[in-house]
């Protein structure tokens, strides 16, 4: 819906959208687009099949040919030339709307393509216990824990802590800073895995930022 829109305003904009009535003023796009609002709330979405006004109020905002009085002998020429504006304006409105939708059906077409399996390809197959629980939320994927030969270099101070849940346990592990390392390179360390833990542990718990 905001790719929708954002293609409106671009075809709404990019042609020109200027009107002059028959008294010389001239009403640019700006002032029109209260106008293409109203024609955007009352098109029907393609995922609803209903309009924006009736999914958002349950109604239809009154339009201006609904104010009109038909059994009326003349018609105040201002009223009439305001009224022909708002119904072009709606059409190149509406218009717009079909294209962006068009124009966004037709990108997704080209960028997403179904895949194409025989029989004996073989495939990768991942069944969380999302699929046999539909219920359960799964725990997410605890984050790979270094070891102390692995590390990028000597401690340099510990960052933060946090609480973890791996395997039914709960663990805290600590964000470790290396000396001459950028932040991209942190890791995530139990109490055990750090060298000369005690130290910056003690250090971490000083400073308050348990």
């Amino acid at each position: 819906m905001i790719q929708t829109m954002e293609d409106i305003f671009r075809i709404f904009c990019a042609y020109g959208m200027g009107y002059k009535d028959h008294e010389g003023y001239t009403h640019d796009w700006v002032t029109l687009l209260p106008s293409v609002q109203l024609a955007y709330n009352t098109s029907q979405h393609s995922a609803t099949e209903k309009t924006s006004a009736l999914v958002e109020k349950g109604w239809y905002p009154l339009l201006p040919v609904d104010l009109l009085k038909k059994n009326l002998l003349t018609i105040h020429p201002t009223a009439k030339d305001f009224y022909e504006m708002w119904k072009r304006v709606c059409d190149t409105a509406a218009k717009c709307i079909a294209e962006s939708k068009e124009y966004n059906l037709q990108r997704w077409d080209k960028s997403h393509m179904e895949h194409e399996f025989k029989e004996g390809d073989q495939v990768a197959y991942f069944q969380t216990e999302e699929d046999k629980f539909p219920s359960r939320k799964e725990n997410p994927t605890p984050p790979e824990i270094l070891e102390v030969e692995d590390s990028p270099g000597p401690v340099k101070k510990i960052i933060k802590a946090r609480k973890i849940r791996i395997n039914g346990n709960d663990q805290r592990q600590y964000l470790i800073g290396f000396k001459n390392q950028t932040p991209d390179k942190y890791k995530w360390l139990v109490e055990d895995s750090i060298s000369d833990g005690n130290l910056y542990l003690s250090r971490f718990r000083a400073s308050g930022r348990t």
